[in-house]
């Protein structure tokens, strides 16, 4: 398998699994992903950790795979687009929060893995890219992920060039969140995991929908769409039990399941 799943109770590690390849995609590993995307629901895992097996997160594309593709006709690179597209779309509107753990390198696509994460943890000597002009191609199918994270000005920048920059440029710019030593990238991961642990479930994925939703229009269309939001979310039973324990000074209920 391409990719190997471990469901450790409320939390589910999702991993990389081809190191000898530095974790590259291939049909494979794009179908097992996609599968296993469309297949979560919100009754089960309640945050997903993204990682790589071996001495990088993800090369971007397989080389034997990328071998084929230039023998395709249109119609078959449009067939195998499409598929690539689907994969990253099922990651962005993922119902639990997906962090991701970035080591070693986040190349082409593994840096549009980075940026349908949710939260991103790098360690402080990885490298990204988007080296897909180096070949003669474009970062396509990634970039309304990417360009939703980093805008047009680093997009400009960083697509043009395809130089590869540091972890600590990553954060600048917004495709990472936290950048610290390899050796503590497990600690500072499970930090997240924990505070995302005490949010209610169901708010943080209506959360999820909120930020797709409003990000997509002016703040005037929004209006209406925000207030029914907050209108159900305060007659929900989570909201209702959650409003009710803070006033209480009690933890809510999910805490105490999170923590079972």
């Amino acid at each position: 398998m391409s990719l190997h799943i471990e469901n450790a109770g409320p939390v589910v590690h999702v991993t990389l699994n081809r190191p000898e390849v530095r974790n590259a995609f291939n049909e494979e590993l794009i179908a097992e992903l996609t599968a296993w995307a469309e297949s979560v629901t919100t009754t089960g895992a309640r945050v997903a950790v993204l990682s790589g097996a071996g001495k990088m997160f993800c090369a971007g594309a397989d080389l034997t795979w990328m071998s084929k593709m230039v023998a395709y006709t249109r119609d078959e690179n449009v067939r195998d687009a499409r598929a690539l597209a689907r994969m990253f779309g099922a990651l962005d509107r993922l119902p639990i929060p997906l962090v991701g753990r970035i080591h070693g390198a986040a190349l082409g696509g593994g840096a549009g893995l980075a940026a349908v994460c949710d939260i991103v943890v790098a360690a402080e000597d990885a490298a990204f890219a988007f080296t897909e002009v180096k070949l003669g191609i474009l970062p396509a199918v990634i970039s309304p992920f990417v360009l939703a994270r980093i805008g047009r000005s680093a997009a400009r920048e960083l697509f043009l060039t395809g130089a590869r920059f540091s972890a600590a440029r990553a954060r600048e710019i917004g495709l990472a969140h936290a950048v610290c030593d390899a050796g503590d990238l497990d600690r500072v991961v499970g930090k997240y995991v924990n505070d995302l642990m005490t949010s209610a479930p169901e708010a943080v994925t209506a959360a999820k929908q909120l930020i797709a939703e409003v990000s997509a229009r002016t703040a005037s269309s929004a209006t209406d769409y925000t207030i029914d939001a907050i209108a159900d979310r305060r007659v929900s039973p989570e909201g209702q039990e959650g409003m009710t324990a803070f006033l209480a000074k009690r933890p809510p209920s999910w805490i105490s399941r999170g923590s079972s």
